[in-house]
């Protein structure tokens, strides 16, 4: 059976015969399960979107009703595919081809691929009712997404002209103000010589940002038109004009693979009492399925050693060959108290050591400390694997680099922050999204990268940065809604920059139901909390980041994340003491200074407030209360009025060229205006 829902909707077999349901609602109830199908959907869930209006128990009669009339239509033939019981309606894909099942597709794409995308999803069941209405409309923008992005991937990867002349104009049929494909389409023609088809398509472009209320395109598309209309022989290139040089052009080697690292769990042994080999096996399972919810890691388990214990090498031929990894881990009992160590093994290296831990605990209950251990070990291999994977590609040369390479490149150039290796980590992740546009990874990095940008104080545009990383970040979650870094990202965007803490506490529980081990996501709904007043809960999660990864390459982002619960508690040497420990961690970082900053003022420290204000002014020499009062997104009028009182007794200007205490306080022993001499100097402190 085949079930079409672009456009009009058509349900029929190998045959032509129509298993249409007469009534729209019954086909709106087949819509719901085809697009969730093989998942079940509640019931509930079903009758609420349907009929709204009215009452529990009609809506239940009346969903009754068009389940019947679906179980007649499908008949014997057909009725197998649907399954319904007292809670969920499920429809069963196995003999079912659903045209929106490339939303699904992983690739690789054949040239067909965008096909169904030029009709709208549904189009003959608007207007059923107004909660199907909201559920249709962010249906088809989550296909006009997944289709754009299937459309850019096959941009970067199609070379011959005509072909990407066509698939330019799909990606339009999808996104009519998509500038990347109008650019595309004006350079074709104009690399064929023909000027007048680059103007009119360039006219086209500007026609439909009209539409829009765009009164002009962006100044790249400005100036290709400006190029091709003054100099016809310098023929413009079929790709984007490059990104400033920070780096020199990379040559991508985009036949790798950019599956995750192969790691292999052995399974934990016991070093003399045997009565801990039920500890020791629960101990290998928990850190396995800890380690597969990390979606760069490829997790596999089984034994690597030979008699005595030794690794056996990959050279002879073992196990190994197949992974990048190892990880091993013993256990070693002293009456009631345990040792546990593990160690993580580069493969590739010899069995180069690459992190090693040791744990002792005392046994209570052994449930809690294999959930404990598992958890702790789990949250430090990610970070340690980042840093070395990093480092391993350092030199490399660059047609070597894959698309995970490149990510891994940029990630300590962006934790660093110093702004030139900042813009270079940029350069990285746009490369390895030009290697692999489906990478839910690589754009959630990006997302991070522009909220950096903008909390620095470095973005000459905030509001377009922040656009980019909304963008950016609703791409990762819809590319794998199952990637829980994609998905704290994209609520630490929603949070910070679009302000909607709401919106982000439900982006974060997600994904730390799909990765409890993952402890960025700890402090980043940590933060939303704080955001919306719910300060002890915002310290319990950020202190459940720093237990699981203590030497987290972020670990200076989860101290200052601490700073603002505790100032809104009114724990002001709290937030002094976890201020200095941020700066301590990394000096560049603009964030850890503020709420520092404002906590000291409300104690009268103005000594130690006039150093870290002089600190904060050359590394961000537009920052005043009133920039403050914009950027920062507490929702509680209270906790803005504490932060900003703070801040003015500190020393801040209220706004740009106006102080807000006398000029004698922000003077040091010399008379120096520590603020005009911070904003003038171009170094780092």
């Amino acid at each position: 059976m085949a079930l079409r829902l672009f456009g009009h909707m058509a349900v029929e077999d190998h045959n032509g015969r129509s298993y249409l349901p007469r009534t729209r609602k019954t086909r709106a109830v087949l819509a719901i399960l085809a697009l969730a199908s093989p998942k079940p959907v509640l019931r509930l869930s079903v009758a609420a979107l349907l009929w709204s209006r009215r009452e529990k128990e009609q809506a239940r009669a009346s969903l009754r009703q068009s389940v019947h009339e679906l179980q007649d239509v499908l008949g014997f033939n057909w009725g197998h595919l649907f399954a319904a019981d007292r809670h969920n309606l499920t429809l069963r894909g196995e003999a079912v081809t659903i045209d929106a099942a490339v939303l699904a597709q992983r690739g690789p794409y054949g040239p067909d691929i965008l096909a169904p995308f030029k009709d709208t999803l549904l189009e003959d069941l608007s207007g059923l009712d107004p909660a199907f209405d909201r559920w249709l409309k962010e249906e088809r923008a989550r296909v006009a997404r997944i289709g754009c992005s299937i459309a850019e991937g096959l941009l970067v990867r199609t070379e011959d002209p005509a072909s990407r002349l066509a698939v330019a104009e799909q990606l339009l049929l999808i996104e009519r103000t998509h500038e990347g494909a109008w650019r595309t389409i004006i350079r074709i023609h104009a690399e064929r010589g023909d000027r007048s088809m680059a103007v009119a398509a360039y006219d086209r472009c500007r026609a439909a940002l009209a539409e829009t209320g765009v009164a002009r395109p962006s100044l790249e598309t400005e100036e290709l038109v400006a190029r091709i209309r003054g100099d016809t022989a310098a023929t413009p290139q079929s790709d984007p004009p490059p990104a400033p040089a920070l780096l020199p052009p990379f040559h991508i080697d985009t036949r790798r693979d950019r599956a995750s690292l192969r790691l292999r769990v052995t399974p934990v042994r016991t070093l003399g009492d045997a009565a801990d080999d039920g500890l020791a096996a629960g101990l290998t399972e928990e850190i396995s399925a800890g380690l597969s919810r990390f979606r760069w890691i490829s997790c596999v388990s089984g034994s690597l050693w030979g008699n005595g214990g030794a690794i056996i090498s990959p050279e002879a031929g073992s196990p190994a060959d197949d992974v990048d990894f190892v990880l091993d881990g013993t256990i070693q009992r002293s009456g009631a108290r345990l040792r546990i160590t593990s160690r993580l093994m580069d493969i590739r290296a010899g069995g180069e050591i690459v992190w090693a831990g040791r744990f002792d605990r005392e046994v209570t209950d052994t449930l809690r400390l294999q959930d404990e251990i598992g958890a702790a070990i789990v949250a430090r291999i990610d970070p340690e694997l980042m840093s070395h994977e990093a480092r391993r590609t350092v030199g490399r040369q660059r047609g070597d680099l894959s698309a995970q390479d490149l990510l891994l490149q940029a990630l300590p150039r962006l934790y660093r922050l110093e702004r030139p290796a900042f813009l270079e980590a940029r350069r990285l992740l746009e490369a390895s999204l030009h290697s692999d546009p489906a990478s839910s990874i690589a754009h959630g990095w990006l997302a991070q990268w522009n909220l950096l940008y903008v909390g620095q104080g470095w973005a000459d545009d905030p509001a377009k940065c922040a656009a980019e990383a909304a963008e950016l970040a609703e791409r990762a979650v819809t590319l794998d809604a199952a990637d829980a870094r994609a998905l704290t990202l994209a609520g630490h965007v929603r949070g910070y920059l679009g302000r909607s803490p709401e919106e982000a506490l439900a982006l974060h529980d997600r994904a730390l139901s799909l990765n409890p081990n993952l402890a960025v996501a700890w402090c980043f709904s940590g933060l939303a909390y704080a955001y919306v007043g719910q300060h002890k809960e915002a310290l319990s999660r950020i202190a459940q980041a720093r237990r699981l990864s203590p030497s987290d390459p972020h670990i200076y982002f989860f101290e200052m994340a601490m700073i603002m619960p505790h100032l809104m508690r009114g724990e002001y040497e709290a937030a002094i003491e976890v201020g200095r420990r941020a700066i301590q961690l990394n000096p560049l970082f603009t964030s850890a200074y503020k709420g520092y900053l404002s906590a000291l003022g409300h104690l009268g420290r103005m000594r130690e407030a006039r150093d870290v204000l002089r600190r904060l002014m050359v590394l961000e020499p537009g920052f005043s209360v009133e920039a403050a009062m914009h950027r920062v997104p507490l929702q509680r009028p209270e906790d803005m009025q504490r932060y900003a009182d703070g801040l003015r007794r500190a020393g801040l200007r209220e706004a740009n060229g106006v102080s807000a205490r006398p000029v004698a306080v922000l003077l040091d022993q010399s008379g120096i205006d520590l603020v005009s001499a911070a904003q003038q100097s171009p170094a780092a402190p």
